[in-house]
């Protein structure tokens, strides 16, 4: 029979255990042009939705600089963790949408990285095995 644990984590991490903090890390969110940006998972699907948006503007001539690529009324901008506006014309939310996906992709080859070794690090939550 296993030992109780009582609720605590396990004594040797398992990958939910990985795949837990992979996601707290995304989450956390990203810098872009010098701003920290939410990336929870709802944040990242909007952040995709609008960089396909901005791809079919470009597609269709919007231009660097141009801020109302979107809503020919308003500028774009994307709001910030701070909760200030940031600027964005369509080339900088496909920028924008890069920065977010390498984001979440360095932390899901960390985790699998992770989740590779035999035995997982106990200390698999530090810094150092993480982007």
């Amino acid at each position: 029979m296993a030992p109780r644990t009582f609720g605590l984590a396990p004594a040797v991490p398992d990958g939910s255990a990985v795949d837990a903090e992979r996601d707290r890390r995304i989450a956390a969110g990203f810098i872009y042009d010098g701003k920290l940006f939410q990336a929870r998972q709802f944040d990242l699907d909007n952040i995709r939705s609008m960089a396909t948006a901005a791809s079919v503007k470009i597609v269709q001539g919007a231009q660097d600089g141009d801020l109302r690529w979107f809503d020919p009324d308003a500028d774009f901008y994307w709001i910030a963790a701070d909760n200030s506006h940031v600027p964005m014309s369509a080339p900088d939310m496909v920028a924008f949408a890069m920065v977010a996906a390498t984001w979440g992709s360095k932390h899901i080859l960390a985790g699998s990285a992770l989740k590779k070794m035999t035995p997982i690090p106990l200390d698999f939550t530090d810094n150092k095995w993480w982007p």
